[in-house]
């Protein structure tokens, strides 16, 4: 309700300086890189990293230093990786979900990781309609696809990204915690569905050059909070 309140009041500057750090931010470009194949040995495991410029590895080199080749790296020690990347800067919820429906339902995964939201939070989307769509991503993975472990990672600390000046900051920042406690919510009591905190330190070494999007450092501490996440739930035991 305080941010709802404080975006009513302060809506003239928020919206000026919106539009003014979309005018000077840096634009960075989405890492070189396959965005799907095939590694390691041991247990067969299909997995989908579905997602915005996060996932897509925004920040980063190559997809070798992204989340999807980090978390390769980390699985591919235990498992016969069968993976798949479907992210794209800009991907709002509506977005990955009409990616999704576009894969055949034959295509099926094991365990589907989720990195979406930041773009739902900057548009203004409501959060009951998030919410119902995150349900559909859900219902989609599951019945369509086969999914039997769905990992939501949280939104990052939207409050702490040095790109946003304030009061823009401090809005959007607590718009992020509202979306990811009820993104918590969501999860909770829901064996197959589990919900993995974005705790990352809050240092410049983990934001890359755009003040916005995570450093190599801090997609290589990601990986390990998912892929530990993966190894330890008992859906795969």
């Amino acid at each position: 309700m305080i941010d709802t309140l404080a975006k009513i009041t302060l809506a003239p500057l928020l919206v000026a300086q919106a539009l003014q750090v979309r005018r000077r931010a840096l634009i960075l470009p989405e890492p070189p890189g396959p965005r799907q194949g095939r590694i390691g040995t041991g247990a067969p495991l299909r997995l989908l990293i579905l997602g915005d410029s996060s996932a897509a590895g925004v920040g980063a080199t190559d997809q070798a230093r992204a989340l999807s080749g980090q978390l390769g790296s980390l699985l591919s020690t235990e498992y016969a990786l069968d993976w798949r990347l479907l992210a794209r800067t800009g991907d709002t919820t509506r977005n990955s979900l009409h990616r999704l429906q576009t894969i055949e339902d034959t295509t099926k995964f094991d365990v589907a990781i989720i990195a979406i939201g930041v773009n739902d939070v900057t548009r203004s989307v409501p959060l009951p309609r998030w919410l119902a769509g995150q349900r559909a991503l859900h219902d989609t993975l599951r019945e369509r696809h086969g999914t039997r472990l769905i990992l939501r990672s949280g939104l990052p600390p939207m409050g702490h990204f040095p790109l946003l000046p304030q009061p823009l900051r401090w809005t959007m920042g607590r718009t992020a915690r509202r979306f990811n406690t009820a993104l918590a919510g969501l999860c909770a009591g829901d064996p197959d569905l589990t919900h993995v905190p974005l705790d990352l330190p809050f240092d410049a070494a983990y934001v890359a050059e755009d003040g916005f999007h995570p450093s190599e450092p801090a997609y290589r501490l990601w990986a390990g909070l998912l892929a530990q996440e993966l190894r330890d739930h008992p859906t795969l035991a």
